[in-house]
């Protein structure tokens, strides 16, 4: 016997035609967008639509919860996404910067914050980008955010301090910011000890303004955390003599001789 088979309805040319899925109603999609943000709650169109369901069926309060979940979640999505343009924003200026197209870089450094504020790598260069141009109380302003958003990064003090020094300029400003210089790249060196043009830039500081218990101080932190760096002994050599602190400066003079002393070569035949 043959097998039955189903056929789709023809027309009266004889073609085949598909007959339409029957419609949900109202309660019927209401059980299935629950039944799917049972399983996959971040769904926010789901949640979208749910919402207009409810509304529809008069579940005011209910409406209200689920489009309000809806638009919290679209937005989440909106400032990651925003993050990520900002980011390419940022790459882009930074192309731009290192083929010395000044005026694109800075143009994509401020689209990327126009998208997200806190992005780091337009802050920095925005930062730089006007430091480049002596325009340094613009400049303080990015590194002063780029050292809230990034607090654990000595290149984001350091750069700061470098920003506070020639403000204290009064050419520059009316401020008095040499202090804050101080305390900037007191915070580089706590994140970073062995950076050494902070120690460098720390010590001129603090000899002009005649604190040279710090200068000392910073310099000798200086070389113990940097042994192998003969600048480092150099300047504190300097800073000895400078204080008349003579003995300590020959002591220093030894221990640069003993660190760098040449080894005889080790002489012998395989």
């Amino acid at each position: 016997m043959d097998e039955q088979q189903t056929t789709p309805q023809a027309d009266a040319g004889g073609a085949a035609v598909d007959q339409p899925e029957p419609q949900l109603t109202p309660d019927e999609e209401i059980a299935e967008i629950e039944k799917l943000l049972a399983t996959d709650g971040e769904d926010f169109q789901a949640r979208c639509r749910l919402g207009e369901l409810y509304f529809s069926k008069g579940r005011l309060d209910d409406a209200l919860a689920e489009v309000k979940k809806s638009i919290e979640m679209a937005e989440g999505l909106r400032q990651e996404m925003n993050r990520s343009l900002a980011m390419y924003y940022s790459n882009f200026g930074t192309i731009y910067a290192t083929k010395g197209m000044a005026e694109e870089a800075e143009t994509q450094f401020k689209r990327a914050l126009e998208l997200h504020a806190d992005d780091v790598l337009a802050l920095f260069n925005m930062g730089r980008v006007h430091s480049d141009k002596r325009q340094f109380r613009e400049s303080q302003k990015y590194y002063e955010r780029l050292v809230e958003v990034t607090p654990d990064d000595p290149i984001a003090w350091y750069n700061l301090a470098g920003v506070y020094v020639e403000l204290d300029n009064p050419e520059v400003s009316d401020y008095n910011t040499m202090e804050m210089a101080m305390q900037c790249y007191h915070r580089t060196l706590e994140l970073d000890p062995k950076h050494l043009e902070a120690s460098f830039k720390l010590m001129e500081i603090a000899f002009n303004h005649k604190k040279s218990d710090l200068a000392i101080q910073v310099l000798e932190d200086a070389v113990e955390h940097n042994p192998d760096e003969p600048l480092a002994y150099y300047n504190l050599i300097s800073a000895y003599d400078k204080c008349k602190m003579f003995e300590q400066a020959e002591q220093t003079r030894q221990r640069l001789k003993d660190r760098f002393a040449k080894r005889p070569k080790e002489s012998g035949t395989a």
